[in-house]
């Protein structure tokens, strides 16, 4: 029988999100990689226990993570019932909807009809009879914002979700969000961009709008799929995400000049003695209109690799300084 370790709320910060009352922890586990049915069962079981002995609260899925899709919250859902079912009122367990699940004209995007039945068939994957945050994904080009808002505050007030969000919205798509849900009566809790060290983006006017309309922001890829590890020092290795033909990271965003920049940020990361994936996750954390940074694990090391971040977030205006010239 699996019993968390007692210490575990002393062992990781937590950060208000938004206005509103929820804290989360400064770093967030999520399970879009490693969790799915081609991975393995006692490797991801460790790494999602470790992460709950380490104070990590809030875990982060979506409908279609895996693969095959829907296999990362039937496993969480396996675990759950397996060793976290008496801590369920602990965790904030968060799924999305956005992207391709399903054939046909009803399998993604932002209708009523498409968000709806994800979240009824995440909840069953889980075992959950709500879960804590739903986000819309992305945005639906050819869907009224209303209608996908819409779909997140029935949600709500079905019990089927305590929270709602918005992930991949771009400032004036985010906007027009927040707006309806709050005419809604459901404001959005929490925003999920992808942030990093090399994706400073949300830093044109996003972070901003988040802050002035009390909703919180959650980074995800800090790492930028890997780039900000250790891993591509020397180029590309075979065993990596842009060594395959398929995935995010692809071995033509692995050229020389990027790799230039990532050598020259790690030389500043041993300088502070860092990793330099703690470094970039620092980075990320030295700003409060960041409530918690999302990493992925493919094993227990690299997960606690990445907490050690919080040893050290805070940075000199020289090393900033640094930081920005190493990236122009």
């Amino acid at each position: 029988m699996y019993l968390p370790n007692p210490d575990r709320y002393l062992q990781t910060p937590y950060r208000r999100t938004g206005k509103s009352g929820l804290l989360l922890p400064e770093i967030s586990l999520g399970l879009w990689h490693n969790f799915g049915g081609v991975d393995v069962y006692e490797n991801y079981r460790d790494i999602l226990l470790t992460a709950f002995d380490r104070g990590i609260t809030h875990f982060d899925l979506a409908n279609n993570y895996g693969p095959p899709p829907g296999s990362a919250e039937e496993n969480f859902g396996r675990l759950l019932a397996r060793d976290l079912k008496p801590y369920r009122d602990e965790l904030i367990i968060s799924s999305k909807a956005g992207y391709h699940m399903w054939p046909g004209p009803y399998g993604e995007w932002g209708s009523r009809k498409y968000l709806v039945s994800s979240c009824d068939q995440s909840l069953k994957r889980m075992g959950l009879d709500y879960v804590d945050i739903f986000y819309s994904h992305r945005p639906d080009p050819d869907t009224p914002v209303e209608e996908t808002m819409g779909a997140l505050d029935s949600l709500v007030r079905q019990g089927k979700a305590l929270y709602v969000g918005i992930s991949n919205y771009n400032e004036e798509q985010t906007k027009a969000a927040l707006k309806v849900l709050q005419e809604l009566g459901t404001p959005c809790l929490i925003h999920q961009p992808k942030y990093s060290l090399l994706v400073r983006e949300p830093e044109e006017g996003l972070l901003d709008t988040l802050v002035a309309s009390g909703t919180g922001c959650i980074a995800f890829s800090p790492l930028a799929q890997g780039l900000l590890t250790n891993k591509y020092l020397k180029g590309i290795p075979e065993d990596s995400r842009a060594a395959k033909s398929t995935g995010f990271l692809q071995a033509d965003q692995v050229d020389e000049a990027t790799l230039r920049k990532v050598r020259q940020l790690n030389e500043l990361a041993l300088q502070r003695g860092q990793s330099l994936a703690q470094m970039a996750i620092a980075w990320l954390l030295k700003d409060h209109k960041v409530t918690s940074v999302l990493i992925g694990a493919s094993r227990t090391a690299q997960l606690l690799d990445s907490l050690g971040a919080l040893k050290n977030k805070d940075f000199s205006a020289d090393e900033l300084q640094q930081i920005d010239r190493i990236l122009s």
